[in-house]
């Protein structure tokens, strides 16, 4: 759920730092306060568009921060994961922040790391639903209309099923039509494969060569060097010299041997003892060092040919773009590629094959979740026009139409694709949601569905603006309880003109405005969390317009203790 919401600089907001807890929360407020401002700006952290107009007078950026609780939302939780966004510290919380400059530049982040607007909008739908007369609304799109009506009525382990043999079908056709494509495009990769591989087995690198091939260049093209760096070495050892460090060492043994007490003493001993290894291990030293001298010889024949050689290796490895010790894995793959080709043959037949079985398994799989979702389709459309009739709208009527889609092309909706219409009048025909022109009729149409399918919802917050528009009285009433209601199941924000719906609140927040005068001038927007004197004046503030009157006052502890 939504745990925080902190806002800076934006419109008439110059610093709002607002904490939520779970059940109805209620926004209410004088018209003009600007109540819609907190849902505007928690829009952008879920990726709506903004523009420099946003940002308050006077300042640089503006700056909208949300929290969530994510640690039942396994979907959001996936998705981070997925995507290397989750915050490793606090897996269960995800900060959405957006930033929007006052040149109209605005850039989002995820738990600290840039984001796309196109993923804050994707990861925005798994944590939040707006309902209002806005278009950041899911519900109006068919993919959430599924995703209802299967969570309605659609077992689990069917709905899996389903998508498993969708899945699987699809990779099976999707390899048959890549294989399927042959004719020439299939004899010119043959020929083109067939003439790589010639010339790369033609090179035959083996195994070990390259590295042994450029060590041994290394060696004799430095040949000079290399043999007076030996001899050097060798001097230094055993040379002429009367320093040399053979006759250093046999020196420091004759020194340690005259001692009288070298047995007694440990430290003594065992230097000797180490002074003694040494020397012997020098003397191999030495016998190396002479032997690579006296054996050693320049070859610029052999020079020659390795560095011919390499100029081989290292312009096929140019020509395929690979790293020349990548060659033999090349050759491998080129291979493998060169001999399913000329399998294919077999392997499209097996495909085929294995077509019919796939499809048949997908089409049972979809017609066991259509039965449920034809079965399902008439309950819930039931149970919404039931809830719409109480919410003041007795000629409304949803259909939850399922129209079937194409048998030979599998479809991650099953058999058919579903979509919820809506009549709002008489001898009206059902439209789409998104064709509904009035708001106030969306948002009711979406609290009824809402409240429906709460038991099943996956967005563990919902928000609704002013879904009381243009009602009033005992709807008005109505309204308020089924928000209650579906407050218990998910967390709710509803922003309303109407006390019968501020009074069923678990929570109430109040929006004021202020101006200050002066030589800086400015409009103000402040949001409160009401403690339970100061929300008993507000409902009956919403009742009886400024001036609280006893009898209003009484009105409104009626309605909060009818609510709680």
């Amino acid at each position: 759920m939504l745990l925080q919401l902190a806002i800076q600089n934006y419109a008439t907001v110059d610093s709002l730092d607002i904490e939520f807890g779970s059940g109805m929360s209620a926004i209410s407020g004088e018209t003009g306060a600007g109540k819609s401002i907190m849902l505007d700006g928690l829009g952008l952290t879920l990726g709506d568009r903004a523009d420099k107009s946003i940002v308050r007078d006077g300042a640089r950026k503006a700056e909208i921060c949300a929290v969530f609780d994510i640690s039942s939302i396994e979907a959001a939780t996936e998705w981070l994961n997925e995507h290397e966004l989750a915050d490793e510290d606090e897996p269960d919380h995800c900060i959405l922040r957006r930033v929007v400059g006052d040149d109209g530049r605005s850039k989002g982040f995820i738990n600290g790391s840039p984001a796309t607007l196109s993923d804050m909008k994707t990861l925005g739908e798994m944590l939040i639903d707006i309902h209002s007369q806005h278009e950041h609304q899911s519900l109006l799109q068919r993919a959430t209309h599924q995703r209802l009506l299967d969570d309605y009525c659609v077992d689990a382990a069917d709905s899996q099923a389903l998508g498993d043999a969708y899945r699987a079908w699809l990779k099976n056709k999707q390899r048959i039509e890549a294989l399927s494509q042959g004719g020439e495009d299939t004899t010119a990769q043959v020929q083109l494969l067939s003439y790589q591989l010639g010339e790369l087995d033609e090179l035959a690198l083996g195994e070990d060569e390259l590295e042994q091939l450029e060590t041994e260049f290394k060696t004799l093209s430095s040949a000079d060097e290399t043999i007076a760096s030996a001899q050097a070495a060798l001097d230094c050892c055993a040379g002429d010299s009367d320093g040399n460090a053979g006759d250093l060492l046999s020196k420091a043994q004759g020194i340690l041997g005259t001692l009288p007490g070298l047995t007694g003493n440990a430290r003594l001993s065992n230097a000797a003892k180490l002074i003694e290894s040494a020397s012997i291990q020098l003397d191999e030293a030495i016998d190396d060092l002479r032997a690579f001298v006296d054996g050693f010889e320049a070859d610029p024949e052999r020079l020659e040919q390795i560095n011919s050689r390499l100029g081989d290796i290292y312009a096929l490895a140019r020509k395929h773009r690979v790293k020349p010790q990548e060659l033999n894995e090349l050759t491998e793959t080129l291979r493998s590629q060169l001999t399913a080709i000329e399998n294919s043959g077999e392997e499209l037949q097996r495909l085929q094959a294995a077509d019919t079985e796939l499809r048949a398994a997908f089409t049972k799989a979809a017609a066991k979740v259509s039965k449920q979702r034809k079965s399902g389709a008439k309950s819930l459309a039931k149970k919404v026009n039931e809830q719409l009739l109480s919410l003041g709208m007795p000629h409304a009527s949803l259909e939850v139409a399922l129209t079937e889609t194409n048998s030979e092309k599998p479809s991650s909706n099953g058999a058919e694709l579903i979509e919820f219409l809506v009549s709002t009048n008489p001898g009206q025909p059902a439209k789409p949601l998104i064709k509904i022109a009035s708001g106030g009729e969306l948002s009711r149409i979406s609290l009824a569905i809402q409240v429906i399918t709460a038991q099943t919802s996956r967005t563990p917050s919902l928000v609704f603006d002013e879904v009381d528009v243009g009602i009033g009285g005992g709807v008005a009433k109505i309204v308020g309880e089924l928000l209650r209601k579906l407050g218990e199941k998910s967390q709710v924000l509803c922003v309303t003109h109407q006390a019968q719906v501020a009074g069923q609140g678990h929570h109430h927040f109040f929006v004021s405005k202020s101006v200050q005068t002066g030589a800086k001038a400015a409009t103000l927007t402040r949001i409160t969390q009401l403690d339970d004197e100061q929300r008993l004046k507000e409902v009956a503030r919403m009742l009886g317009g400024d001036d609280c009157s006893a009898e209003s006052l009484a009105h409104a502890k009626q309605m909060m203790v009818s609510g709680k």
